[in-house]
């Protein structure tokens, strides 16, 4: 049970968060719609609750891939998140399928707009603790963005210029940040619509509302499930390869690079190098310029291990930068 609970205490926070808030958020939904019959309030309550699942799927898989490697497992329980996110994601589709048929279902025959103030006033109300609510989770999951990405997280950054280094955090806390982008967006537009019913008389508003917030949802489908796909079948890391290359290179004992390549496992990154020497160098100077690359790459975000090997340098340049870095490196 300890052992559990130590798993669990890694898990992503922000998911953990957003998970609670939009089970909170989904219930207060669902008795505005019990009482008003809200459409939009429907589209919104459904929403909320894919999140909700959605999300507390992605804590428990971020926290069971912080397992470590087993006799049966040597790789360890990286990918595991990924696994998580493919199921959670079925339940998020049906969601967004059943949003998107409702819409359809009230635009080709809207009801009566509310002309009772009560209604209005409740629908609009919770309507606006949720977008409250969710904005508050958007700017933390930024934040914790941007931190992953290594990128200033003060004042407004965390809903502006997270966007541009989205691809750079965890998966989970992408996930948690781009969905609550569209929950908060998805609350204010469910406000729009039924005050544009209200006051124009304008009744397929909400369906037409309810129709956006499940194309939203499916949005969300799509972008989780070729992410996480790729995920499971394992990917490389563009952005960290060069990164590697560049800290390699800068040594001067370096002569070019064979191969490299960065596999994302879950929220883990595995880097593989193979770099040409001098054959000149000692075993005892290649070890501590084994011990010297492998620390530093080591220090990278989200790094967890590095398998480092040399070879002879044969004089040839294999590495695209290989030349340009040697050029440009420092001497120490």
């Amino acid at each position: 049970m300890k052992d559990i609970f130590a798993l669990l205490k890694q898990g992503s926070m922000a998911s953990l968060t957003a998970a609670i808030v939009n089970f909170i958020i989904a219930g207060l939904k669902g008795a505005a719609f019990l009482f008003t019959a809200n459409v939009a309030m429907f589209a919104e309550m459904m929403h909320s609750l894919g999140d909700a699942i959605n999300q507390f799927f992605v804590f428990i898989g971020s926290s069971l891939s912080k397992k470590a490697p087993t006799e049966r497992f040597p790789f360890g329980f990286g990918r595991l998140v990924n696994l998580v996110c493919l199921f959670a994601i079925v339940v998020v589709g049906i969601l967004a399928y059943e949003t998107v048929r409702e819409g359809i279902h009230h635009i080709v025959e809207p009801l009566p707009t509310d002309t009772e103030t009560t209604m209005l006033l409740v629908n609009i109300g919770v309507l606006a603790i949720a977008a409250i609510l969710e904005s508050f989770v958007l700017y933390k999951a930024g934040k914790e963005l941007l931190q992953q990405a290594g990128q200033p997280y003060d004042g407004l950054k965390p809903v502006t210029t997270s966007y541009i280094h989205m691809n750079r955090a965890k998966a989970a806390t992408k996930l948690v940040f781009l969905e609550d982008t569209v929950a908060t967006a998805g609350a204010l537009l469910a406000i729009i619509a039924i005050l544009i019913g209200r006051f124009t008389g304008f009744a397929p508003s909400e369906g037409i509302a309810s129709v956006i917030i499940g194309l939203m949802m499916f949005y969300i489908v799509y972008k989780v499930f070729m992410e996480n796909a790729a995920g499971v079948l394992g990917e490389t890391d563009p952005h960290m390869e060069e990164r590697v290359s560049q800290i390699v290179l800068r040594h001067e004992k370096i002569k070019d690079i064979q191969k490299l390549f960065v596999l994302k496992e879950g929220d883990n990154l595995h880097v593989e190098v193979v770099a040409e020497i001098d054959p000149e160098l000692t075993s005892r100077e290649v070890n501590a310029l084994r011990d010297d690359i492998e620390r530093l790459i080591l220090k990278q975000n989200h790094v967890t291990d590095v398998n480092m090997e040399f070879e002879l340098n044969d004089g040839k340049r294999t590495w695209p930068q290989a030349q340009q870095e040697l050029d440009e490196k420092p001497k120490y």
